[in-house]
């Protein structure tokens, strides 16, 4: 045994509270873990997509609704509350078809290195958080 095996710790038994908050994902962890998140949140609000739309396309009517919604609110959901379920979907999405873009490129181009790896999901994670500040001022009307 070499004297690195012997310094290692041995995670048998891992504590949830304990070793879990302490451990650090790398970047690439964090954007796959990510991507499984956006993906979950763009299925579970698919009626919210559904309805959105619907209304924005039926009519002049349903669209000032939509308007509506945005604005004063939804039934008992405030409009503030609604615009950021919007912004939750707006990440979702943007996270989602970033991260895909890099997993597809990885796999067709063969760029399968620890480098490339940490700086496309840097990139990724760079791109979705500031696409998705720009597009939530504008639905927050800061432009």
């Amino acid at each position: 045994m070499t004297e690195l095996a012997k310094k290692r710790p041995e995670f048998r038994n891992i504590h949830a509270f304990r070793d879990l908050p302490t451990y650090r994902l790398p970047a690439a962890g964090i954007v796959s873990i990510l991507h499984r998140i956006s993906g979950a949140i763009m299925f579970l609000l698919m009626p919210f997509i559904i309805w959105m739309f619907d209304a924005s396309v039926s009519s002049e009517i349903s669209f000032a609704r939509f308007k509506a919604a945005f604005n004063s609110g939804l039934w008992f959901v405030p409009g503030w509350f609604v615009k950021l379920v919007a912004l939750a979907l707006i990440w979702a999405f943007l996270h989602h078809l970033i991260a895909g873009t890099r997993h597809l490129y990885m796999e067709v181009t063969h760029s399968l290195t620890k480098e490339f790896g940490k700086s496309s999901a840097i990139a990724t994670l760079t791109l979705s958080i500031g696409l998705t500040v720009v597009l939530g001022a504008k639905l927050f009307g800061l432009y």
